[in-house]
């Protein structure tokens, strides 16, 4: 079992060139762990932010699925989610990808948008992967 997760924007770098690109993919071969928000995001960013059509972001997330352990959202994630919302301060999506990482039991989390470094529960650190 993979101890790492990816947050959202790792995933949408790998759209980009550069360093940036190649470090999400370095990261992403390590078959780490994303959730279904990071899914509902990426796809979100696919079809506004990138222009893909349906089928191309369709791919794009696929190819993802296969390379990371997916974690599902439930109703228990969504509980542990607002918690930590509050607790922590974070958005309530990024309290959502928190949660289902430390339900996964991972240790660290790669976001470059959440604060690197900080600990959440004495369990999972927040890594900023681009430093």
């Amino acid at each position: 079992m993979s101890a790492e997760f990816l947050d959202t924007n790792v995933i949408l770098y790998l759209l980009d060139d550069g360093p940036k690109a190649d470090r999400a993919e370095a990261l992403l071969l390590r078959a780490p762990r994303i959730s279904v928000q990071v899914l509902n995001e990426a796809l979100v960013n696919c079809r506004r932010k990138a222009g893909m059509s349906w089928d191309e972001a369709g791919a794009f997330l696929s190819g993802i699925e296969e390379l990371c352990t997916v974690e599902d959202l439930t109703p228990r994630t969504h509980a542990v989610g607002r918690a930590l919302a509050e607790r922590y301060r974070l958005s309530v999506y990024d309290s959502m990808i928190v949660a289902a990482a430390l339900l996964a039991g991972c240790t660290l989390l790669h976001s470059e948008d959440m604060q690197s470094g900080l600990l959440i529960e004495g369990q999972l650190r927040i890594t900023n992967p681009f430093l």
